[in-house]
């Protein structure tokens, strides 16, 4: 808070990126911040992916700052609540049009930043006059690269979580037999608790092998006879989508059968379950932002990972998993079995051009570059003195010198 607040109060505007674990409270920094704007007399504006997790932080921040007297408005696809007169607005790409009229626009935060395009977070920012700009994400990043591919952004790091969350225990389990597992499953909703059953697909697939929620849910409404399951998927209607996690969310439903659609933002305290189908089929990354979604009440949570044992690549991938909690020692564990190309994907396709000969253990050395590039840019803006390092800057742009 102390970084972001010093931001917000100089002339320039601010351009930061908040990296925090899954569950280490980046949503409160945010709140802080957007009322820091308020306060001054500005609005302020949070964009996020879905409409599950614009709706998620409509309801927290409305149960935290109504005793302040403060009107949070949302604006998704299909709802509009409160924007009138409303200081704070959360919603979805909706927020990017003219439907929402935004008064002094001075602080835009941007959740789960890698989920939308430059263009995207780029019409948000253009929707006010030079603000103050915040992008979050819960991804994990190794620090040597976060210094290295941010170096636009100031960068600070969540790396504690909030205290009074229950432990998290994590295993792996190859073919595990139904009859037992629904044993167990049972014992914890019987205790009051609620659970999560994720599958990679929507439906049956005739070129992947693995189970669909569509072809599941049935099955496991005949297992829970006793309690309430629930399904819920992408290709359901938002509405549809909003009901069933409303439902799962006040506790109507115990169980939640559902796709990644549940990745990022939901908070459920009771549910401390979670078994991950075909665990192998998704990315280190990925299964991390997943189990996230437990954890986050007092009680002992379990994550079953769920696979059929063949891989032998992805048997190591999810022990490493299961092994940490720690969402940097995923990304850089990540990093090293898979290559930075591979980890970070089209938009940081140059890095494997990066003359570093071990990206995990050069953390000081990639310091050290990126102040040296910062005192170059700083003493000699137009690299006038660096003709060298300008034409090879120009021939990678592929722009002619001027």
């Amino acid at each position: 808070m102390k970084e972001i607040i010093a931001d917000m109060r100089i002339k320039r505007p601010m351009n930061r990126l908040l990296q925090g674990d899954v569950g280490s409270g980046k949503t409160f920094v945010a709140m802080c911040a957007m009322l820091l704007a308020v306060d001054s007399g500005c609005q302020a504006a949070l964009m996020a992916p879905t409409q599950i997790l614009a709706e998620q932080h409509y309801l927290t921040f409305t149960k935290w700052l109504a005793p302040l007297g403060l009107k949070v408005g949302l604006a998704t696809a299909g709802r509009r609540e409160e924007i009138q007169d409303a200081r704070i607005i959360i919603g979805t790409h909706a927020l990017l049009y003219d439907k929402v009229e935004f008064d002094d626009l001075g602080l835009v935060v941007i959740d789960e930043q890698h989920k939308f395009g430059v263009a995207q977070r780029g019409k948000l920012i253009q929707r006010g006059i030079m603000p103050d700009v915040l992008v979050m994400t819960a991804t994990p990043i190794p620090r040597t690269l976060t210094l290295t591919l941010y170096g636009d952004l100031d960068v600070s790091i969540l790396d504690e979580l909030p205290a009074g969350r229950g432990k998290i225990i994590s295993g792996v389990r190859v073919k595990p037999k139904v009859s037992e597992m629904t044993r167990f499953l049972t014992e914890q909703l019987e205790e009051g608790r609620q659970v999560y059953l994720v599958y990679p697909l929507v439906e049956e697939s005739e070129s992947v092998k693995a189970t669909s929620v569509i072809e599941a849910h049935p099955k496991w409404q005949k297992r829970f006879k006793h309690f309430e399951v629930e399904l819920l998927h992408g290709k359901m209607p938002p509405e549809e989508k909003d009901a069933a996690m409303t439902r799962f969310r006040d506790g109507k439903s115990e169980v939640l059968v559902a796709t990644t659609v549940i990745e990022v933002g939901v908070d459920v305290p009771n549910a401390n379950v979670m078994v991950i189908f075909n665990a192998e089929r998704f990315g280190l990354a990925q299964l991390h932002q997943l189990r996230g979604r437990i954890g986050r009440g007092e009680h002992k949570s379990y994550c079953i990972l769920e696979t059929d044992g063949k891989n032998p690549e992805a048997l190591e991938k999810l022990n490493i998993l299961a092994g940490t909690l720690d969402g940097f020692k995923i990304a850089e564990e990540d990093l090293r079995i898979r290559g930075p190309g591979e980890v970070l994907g089209k938009r940081q396709s140059g890095v494997g051009e990066l003359r570093f000969v071990e990206y995990l253990a050069d953390t000081s050395l990639i310091r050290e570059a990126r102040e040296v590039a910062e005192e170059v840019l700083r003493e000699d803006p137009g690299l006038e003195k660096h003709p060298y390092l300008k034409d090879w800057l120009m021939a990678q742009a592929k722009v002619e010198p001027s």
